[in-house]
């Protein structure tokens, strides 16, 4: 029996509000000099190891024995708690000895625990103790500790010295020979998949010093690519150290421009132009299409270096034959005071066109539009496992979610299923679009889940949403023109059931 009785985290946050402060969450990386422009007045400081030899925190987070012992003449005078493993770490092993254990042995933590100070947490490296929950094991602190804050009350978390790479602060200069990735790691670069795994189950606000949070992404979808957007929306977030907030958007509220020839192709075409007033003037925001999926960290494109320029798009050097698109875009919404409805009046006023609208967008002349963000920010139908960022699926006929024939498919069914497995899409969800049609009733058998409704047999009556497109004269000129030029597309076309249905909206 333990001899000195500890409050757990759920115990301690009963008693201690962490709501009622914002969070700096301190490491020994590079950035740590900047936690000197804190107004420590303002923020709860949460340290990680050594970080409470140098400055006073409200809490101070260790996992292994070692860092206590190194600091434990300042812990008292510089931590007003400590948290820790109920069974903490030494040399990155678990050990059999309690917290309470060790307090017995080490001056410093008896007294705090006396004052009761000294709180303890499951951490999932032992077996757990107790009701209190247990927090996921990870390669380094600082997600451990993120996710105790979050569970415990925090809304909002800022990082400082949380960073990649493989060096300390000169301020620690003195442990590199001793602590530096001791745990046997190359880089501390996995940590970020460990802040993304908690802020994929959490609410919490994080981001790093200065950078605004959450992230803010606009996807263009009509009601027909919610599952896109739902599995988009996983994708970025499974990736993401740093909070994201994802909006889907559409033309529902836009002018519809005179001309035919200038209407939106799409349901959401000019949607994206209403970003900068939905983020009210100011700071950044993103915008990407619904058929798309994201295995990069969310947190590089936002952070990218726009220099001058007011939007920021992928660069197309590759020899795809593909017409760059302005689908994936970074845009500094201070300096662009777009107002749809006058857009949509210049289009009516033949003070430009639809292709200068939305091809060469005009609305940002000059260096205001730069092409900055690597090709791999939206690979067009390509996928290489180094180079992509992000994967637009741009080709209609063949998206994942009405065709099995794309040849990247894989990747968004291995991404509905984990979507699935982690509560983020519920099959509920799936059975409503599939009963609507707005996706293939074969999708649960292409994604390898269990189709229990026997949807697939709908599969010769269903008709792919992009064949309301058909209703575009646009639309209907470019594909008879494409059937009347080539025989060889006209005899596929004859034999294809989704061209075949096409056929019958247009009269080819």
């Amino acid at each position: 029996m333990d001899s000195i009785a500890l409050p757990d985290i759920t115990r301690w946050s009963q008693e201690f509000d962490l709501s009622a402060k914002p969070w700096v969450l301190v490491g020994k990386g590079p950035t740590f000099d900047q936690f000197k422009n804190v107004d420590t007045s303002r923020y709860f400081v949460c340290s990680l190891n050594h970080v409470v030899r140098e400055t006073p925190v409200t809490v101070a987070h260790f996992i292994d024995i070692e860092p206590v012992l190194h600091c434990q003449e300042i812990l008292e005078q510089n931590a007003r708690f400590v948290v820790m493993p109920y069974h903490p770490h030494d040399k990155c092993k678990v050990t059999a000895k309690t917290l309470s254990d060790f307090a017995e042995e080490i001056p410093a933590l008896k007294r705090l625990a006396e004052q009761g100070r000294l709180i303890w947490y499951n951490l999932d490296s032992a077996k757990p103790h107790g009701s209190s929950p247990v927090i996921k094991a990870r390669h380094f602190s600082s997600a451990c500790a993120l996710d105790i804050l979050a569970r415990c009350g925090a809304s909002r978390v800022f990082s400082i010295g949380v960073d990649g790479g493989a060096s300390y602060n000169d301020r620690f200069s003195d442990l590199t020979g001793e602590t530096l990735l001791a745990n046997g790691h190359k880089n501390f670069d996995v940590q970020f998949r460990d802040i993304a795994d908690v802020l994929l189950n959490s609410t919490v606000c994080f981001s790093p010093w200065g950078v605004d949070a959450p992230v803010k992404v606009f996807v263009g979808a009509d009601e027909a690519q919610m599952a896109g957007v739902k599995v988009l929306e996983y994708s970025i977030k499974k990736h993401a150290s740093i909070s994201v907030e994802v909006q889907p958007i559409d033309n529902k509220h836009i002018p519809i421009p005179q001309d035919p020839a200038n209407r939106s192709r799409t349901g959401f075409s000019f949607a994206r132009f209403d970003i900068p007033r939905l983020c009210g003037y100011k700071g950044r925001g993103i915008y990407m299409d619904a058929d798309m999926q994201v295995f990069r960290d969310i947190r590089e494109l936002w952070m990218w270096d726009m220099k001058d320029a007011a939007v920021a798009h992928a660069n197309h050097t590759s020899a795809t034959g593909r017409i760059p698109q302005y689908s994936v875009l970074l845009l500094d919404c201070e300096r662009l005071q777009w107002n749809v409805d006058e857009i949509v009046r210049g289009l009516d006023e033949r003070t430009y066109d639809y292709k200068g609208l939305m091809h060469e967008f005009c609305l940002a002349p000059g260096d205001e539009k730069q092409a900055l963000l690597p090709e791999g920010w939206n690979s067009l139908e390509h996928f290489d496992p180094v180079e992509t960022r992000l994967i637009h699926y741009t080709d209609m006929n063949t998206q994942p979610w009405v065709s099995n024939h794309n040849k990247n498919g894989n990747l968004w069914y291995k991404c509905l299923r984990e979507a699935i497995n982690e509560g983020f899409v519920s099959t509920d969800f799936i059975n409503q679009e599939i009963e609507a049609g707005h996706i293939s009733p074969e999708i649960l058998v292409w994604a390898g889940l269990p189709d229990p409704n026997n949807y697939a047999q709908r599969k010769f009556s269903w008709v792919a949403p992009y064949t309301r497109f058909a209703k575009s004269g646009v639309f209907v000129e470019r594909i008879k023109a494409r059937l009347k030029k080539s025989p060889v597309i006209r005899r596929f076309a004859l034999q294809s059931r989704f061209i075949a249905s096409l056929r019958r909206v247009i009269g080819v």
